[in-house]
């Protein structure tokens, strides 16, 4: 059995995953975990994450959990171009940095967001107060200064001048905002951005 991906593309660390297994030509079986559904809770599913958590990865016997993990684990062994994580010392330290950095702060923020605006009052009828939903967008706007400021600044992308994993993580959050309601990672690949090829650029609006 090959390269076996356990994703739900409802997920932003899925949709991360995804595209970078598709845009790098890794061949790779998708197996669907619908969130949703609670599939991820299932005792089969287990088996492969026992922390019943997607995304998840099976390679003949390995198995691995957790998004940053298993994009390293991919570019690591599939021969893919050195700017997702490169060899330079410095520049990858600021690949490393920001990827540990997101976790608590732009993903903490973006999905409280997306929680607080959309899917608590809209989608499950649960009224949000007017104060937190504005604490919580401020807090999102505190967030996107400090990606805009420390880590974007005046670059074409958040490392350099080609795309790195750093941005590939950051677009899926920031576009889990508007579209997580949607999960379609697959209308990105066929848009075919120009930052999917490591050219152009992205600011903050």
């Amino acid at each position: 059995m090959g390269l076996e991906l356990y994703l739900d593309l409802l997920s932003q660390p899925c949709r991360a995953i995804y595209i970078f297994a598709k845009k790098n030509g890794i061949p790779f079986q998708l197996r669907t975990v619908e969130l949703l559904k609670g599939q991820h809770l299932s005792d089969a599913f287990a088996q492969v994450n026992p922390l019943k958590k997607v995304p998840a990865l099976k390679d003949g016997d390995f198995t691995l959990s957790e998004s940053v993990a298993i994009l390293l684990y991919l570019f690591h062994k599939y021969k893919v171009p050195d700017y997702w994580y490169p060899q330079d010392l410095q520049a990858r330290a600021r690949v490393d940095e920001y990827l540990a950095w997101q976790h608590t702060a732009l993903r903490r923020n973006c999905l409280r967001a997306l929680w607080h605006k959309v899917m608590l009052p809209v989608v499950m009828g649960e009224q949000i107060s007017s104060e937190l939903l504005a604490a919580t967008l401020a807090e999102l706007d505190v967030t996107l200064q400090v990606l805009e400021d420390k880590f974007l600044q005046d670059k074409a992308f958040l490392v350099g001048p080609q795309i790195s994993l750093a941005d590939l993580v950051a677009i899926t959050e920031l576009m889990h905002v508007s579209v997580g309601l949607w999960g379609l990672a697959a209308k990105f690949l066929k848009a075919d951005p120009s930052w999917l090829h490591g050219t152009g650029e992205w600011k903050l609006q």
